[in-house]
């Protein structure tokens, strides 16, 4: 795991130096630079050192040195394409460097390298010879990359920070970024904050002419569900026992480092399926397993880590933390996120992170298994809110929602008001938005009031309802988890698990993403993932001869906390929040209401308050 930076155009080895510096905590067991005036090429790395302590430094070049990369992330398979390479005449210098396998795996297979990988990544590729940069993201976007692009210009950087710290790339805010991260909560990529910059999207590569600065980008794989119904009429066991070999499989590729390696455990399905696969393919080890538990107890789930970790017998390590003392954290956090996103549970991951990484240097993790197998509540929410937009008609509902806005706000977590509140919000727009929408720090109207701007709903959701559209034939669950896995899961909790980990140092590697089981989810027809009201049927299936059945029966509870509540002790926003376009006034009058308990604006508030921390800590570079 590691930091990249660098450039094609004009600049110098300073310049690079200062991109390089602000990945520091990506990398902090060394650097490595590549600086050519001439050919107006410049790579930065910073390492954080996993697989071959020794031999793994980059930037990393071929026996000619004409093919250099940088690279950030890991590749579970580089012990088998090794084996390829090596028989079709390729000389390897390290022992069983995973970045190795990149350079002669180009030289091999040009642009159809990325394909062929099982892992997670952004790498830049030097082609000396042909004079060109490639560039690639892994399927999921698992790794940032950042790239910004200006005439006799190409930057690239694993955060916007790094890539900003070059003069050619602007810090001036995109407007229309702004008023789609209110929509969304995040960006979805492309789009970045600042204009002019982008993120490669994941499953995406791109090829740079040098000499030309022309710039091509493509897909060469993008998640799409091909239900198999054949497997209909296939035997439930021999599917729940093909789902376990390969989530156990998955969870054997991603248990090689060199250096110390522990799981993320909140004795959910998900962790422990991922505890449970550990045990299996190491059965004379002892798993080391972390958690954080806070002290108020409703939204505290050590107790079920910790029985989880006695069932298996891991060497479990907790840490109970005062809500207090962790909201003290928040602007600490904020400032260091790199560019802001609304996700508040950024800060229990940050705090897991910290305490794990005291620990171990790798952490595994069961993140992405709500999204292939529908573990979320608004899967729940799908079929009687279908029936219900269908029986009602629009102008009752529209009373049915003033109503709800009467109830007393609870400060519960995900009480029954917050919940009932957002899925009406939701159904007052199209179906194709309800997604979205239910998740969104404000609603199309609203957004529309604060930035005093005559915006469409296609405007804030072109991508949501064009990817909706695309298979009108589809059901709800399928659409749905094709939105969950294409944006929601890349771009926000992803991008949330990589920079609070990354604040740390820690390594993070998502179990459920491994290439094969994915392409086994995405065969399987959505009865096997949402059936009478449950998610993740056959997971839960699957894991019946392994996990205790309290573990499969409990709901899923999240990663939550008191937001509600400490929104309305902490300092507001700076007066008056001054961002392009936007009414200071607006916000100014949310922090009153949300204070006097007359509405719940906390995913809004919490927005305003990642901004304003988060621009911050980009023009300053704190870290």
């Amino acid at each position: 795991m590691c930091g990249i930076a660098g450039f094609s155009g004009h600049g110098d080895q300073k310049t690079l130096e200062r991109m390089t510096l602000r990945l520091a905590h990506r990398g902090p067991d060394g650097q490595g630079f590549f600086s050519d005036q001439k050919h107006k090429v410049f790579l930065g790395h910073r390492r954080l050192s996993i697989i071959d302590l020794a031999g793994g430094q980059q930037p990393m070049w071929n026996e000619t040195g004409d093919v250099g990369v940088v690279f950030n992330g890991e590749i579970y398979n580089h012990a088998d394409l090794r084996r390829q390479l090596v028989a079709a005449g390729h000389r390897f210098q390290s022992s069983h460097s995973d970045t190795e396998v990149l350079v002669h795996g180009y030289e091999e297979w040009g642009d159809g390298l990325p394909v062929r990988l099982n892992g997670m990544f952004a790498f830049v590729i030097y082609d000396a010879a042909n004079r060109q940069l490639f560039v690639a993201r892994d399927r999921f976007g698992e790794k940032p990359l950042y790239y910004s692009t200006a005439p006799g210009f190409f930057g690239f950087a694993s955060e916007l920070s790094a890539l900003c710290e070059h003069g050619s790339v602007s810090r001036q805010i995109n407007q229309r970024a702004l008023q789609k991260l209110f929509a969304w909560g995040y960006l979805p990529a492309p789009l970045a904050l600042y204009e002019g910059c982008r993120k490669l999207p994941g499953g995406h590569c791109a090829t740079l002419d040098i000499d030309g600065f022309s710039l091509t980008i493509r897909p060469y794989w993008q998640f799409e569900l091909t239900p198999d119904n054949a497997l209909l009429e296939t035997d439930e066991d021999r599917l729940a026992e093909e789902l376990q070999h390969l989530l156990f499989q998955a969870v054997d590729r991603r248990l090689i480092s060199d250096v110390p390696l522990g799981l993320f455990l909140s004795g959910g399905l998900d962790s422990s399926s991922v505890l449970a696969g550990a045990c299996a393919m190491m059965p004379h080890a002892k798993p080391k397993t972390f958690c954080i538990g806070f002290d108020e107890k409703s939204y505290d789930e050590s107790g079920f880590a910790r029985a989880m970790a006695d069932a298996f017998g891991s060497d479990h390590r907790e840490q109970i933390l005062d809500l207090e003392l962790a909201r003290r954290e928040i602007s600490h956090v904020l400032q260091r996120i790199d560019e802001p996103f609304g996700d508040a549970s950024i800060l229990p991951t940050y705090l897991l992170s910290r305490f794990t990484r005291e620990h171990v240097t790798v952490a595994l993790s069961g993140d992405g298994g709500d999204e292939l197998l529908a573990g979320y509540d608004p899967f729940r929410a799908l079929a009687p809110a279908r029936a219900y937009d269908a029986a009602v008609p629009a102008f009752v509902q529209r009373k049915i929602r003033k109503l709800a806005d009467m109830l007393p706000v609870s400060q519960a977590n995900m009480s029954f008001d917050f919940k009932l509140r957002r899925a009406l919000r939701g159904l007052s727009y199209p179906q194709g938005v309800w997604n979205p929408v239910w998740m969104s720090p404000l609603e199309p109207d609203e957004i529309r009031q604060v930035f005093e701007a005559p915006l469409t709903t296609e405007d804030l959701y072109g991508d949501a309802i064009e990817l909706w559209e695309r298979r009108p034939e589809a059901n709800l669950i399928d659409r749905s988890l094709e939105f969950f896995t294409r944006f929601y899961l890349q771009d926000n909790i992803l991008t949330k698990v990589d920079r609070a980990s990354m604040m740390t140092s820690l390594e993070s590697r998502a179990v459920f993403l491994d290439n094969d089981l994915v392409a086994f989810c995405q065969r399987l027809p959505h009865r096997f993932k949402f059936r009478n009201g449950q998610g993740k049927y056959l997971l839960k299936k699957a894991m019946a001869n392994v996990l205790p059945a309290d573990t499969l029966k409990r709901p899923k509870k999240g990663f939550g906390i008191p937001l509600m509540r400490w929104l309305k002790d902490l300092p507001a926003v700076g007066e008056p929040f001054a961002l392009p376009g936007m009414k200071s006034a607006s916000v100014e009058a949310a922090w009153r209401e949300h204070r006097d308990d007359k509405t719940d604006h906390r995913l809004f508030l919490w927005m305003c308050l990642a901004l304003q921390h988060g621009l911050k800590g980009l023009e300053t570079g704190h870290r």
